[in-house]
Parts: structure tokens; sequence; C-alpha cells
């Protein structure tokens, strides 16, 4: 029986699951939930994850929710192509970086995208101050990266920071001068950035609504 991803479009911690699904190979049925339509409130949904939050799997009966616990559930369930590294020192920085991603660089994205996108214009200096804020954000990363990915190999930190970086990039495309494009990251993300739009399956996973 095939796994079921749940999924909604432009969700950062949905992003991580597919990124996650598509380097192991692992074969899936892709349902993709309107958050418009309200498809994460139907009862179909709720038996799945009561929540009512993306993502979420269900894999040969077992229903999971929680971006994290899917993607380590995901690696001991499908051990091929390892996304944590064996050493344990590694091992705990990923999971560092992962929990950063959601807890700070995410909220730091989430507040310029709430003043790029507002109704009504962001007071004067808002938007350089948010701006700052994300760069901010992202000295630690730049400071330690020290080859192509995150943590040595192409890991699970990658695939959490990737749509928040990503998403600093759509925010410029939609409204130019409120996001950071790519050259205006520090130089070792940018490279680091080349490398992620080098994955065969990165453009497949950008978010469906994006494309149009």
């Amino acid at each position: 029986m095939a796994l079921t991803f749940y999924y909604g479009s432009g969700s950062p911690f949905a992003w991580k699951v597919w990124l996650a699904l598509e380097h192991k190979g692992i074969p899936y049925e892709f349902r993709l939930l309107s958050f418009d339509a309200g498809d994460t409130k139907t009862p179909e949904f709720r038996a799945v994850n009561p929540r009512c939050r993306v993502p979420a799997i269900v894999d040969d009966g077992f229903a999971l929710r929680e971006s994290g616990a899917i993607v380590e559930y995901l690696e001991e369930r499908y051990p091929q192509k390892p996304l944590l590294p064996q050493d344990v020192k590694a091992r705990a920085t990923v999971r560092r970086i992962a929990i950063e991603a959601d807890g700070d660089l995410g909220p730091a994205v989430g507040e310029l995208g709430d003043l790029a996108f507002a109704d009504k214009a962001a007071e004067p200096g808002a938007i350089a101050k948010a701006q700052q804020h994300v760069l901010d954000e992202l000295a630690p990363l730049e400071a330690e990266l020290a080859g192509p990915y995150l943590v040595g190999a192409l890991s699970l930190a990658d695939f959490a920071i990737i749509p928040r970086v990503r998403m600093l990039q759509r925010i410029e495309e939609r409204k130019p001068g409120s996001g950071i494009p790519e050259e205006r990251l520090p130089p070792k993300l940018q490279a680091w950035m080349k490398q992620i739009k080098a994955l065969p399956y990165y453009e497949k996973t950008l978010p469906p609504h994006w494309k149009k």
C-alpha cells in the first residue's frame, strides 16, 4: 500500500516532507489540499489529523502528523538515501538546525511576508528592519556552513531551511524591494542555494501555486 501524503501549497512544513519523500524515492499518493476551500477541516482529513494542519501522512494505515515527526519516521522506516548522519554530534546539529528553522528563521521570514503582503502599507523602515532581522537569523548558518550543504552531506537540515530561504525570493518576486533576492544572501548561502536548485526534484517540489 502506497504512502499517502497530505500537502498544502505554500506550507514550509509540508515542503520539507515532500523533499524527503522525493529524495528517498518513496512511492506516495499526493493529496493537494486547498486551505481556501477548507479541505483541512473536512471530516475525512480530521480523521487523519484532528488538528486540521498539513503535512500529514498515512503509511500502511498509520496516520502521522507534525513535519518533524514525519521526517524522522521516514528516515527510520525507509533508511535508503539517509538524511541523518551516523555521527551523533552531526545528527544533533541537523536536528538543532531544523528546530531553529521552525522556531527562529521561520517567524522572521513570516514577519517580513506579513509586512510585504499586508493590505495597508508598512510603516517607514519596517520592511528594512524585518529584512535585517532575517539576515541576522541567517548569519549563524553562514558562519558554520563549511561545505556544499549545511552539515556535510545533504540532510534534513537543508530540507528544513530551503522553504524559508526560497520564500524570501518569492516575496521579492511579488513585491520587489520587500524580500531578499538570492544575490543579497550571504555568499556561502548563495552557493548553497545553487546546490539546492540543482537537486533533481527541486523544481517538482516548488509550491504548485507559485508556478501559475
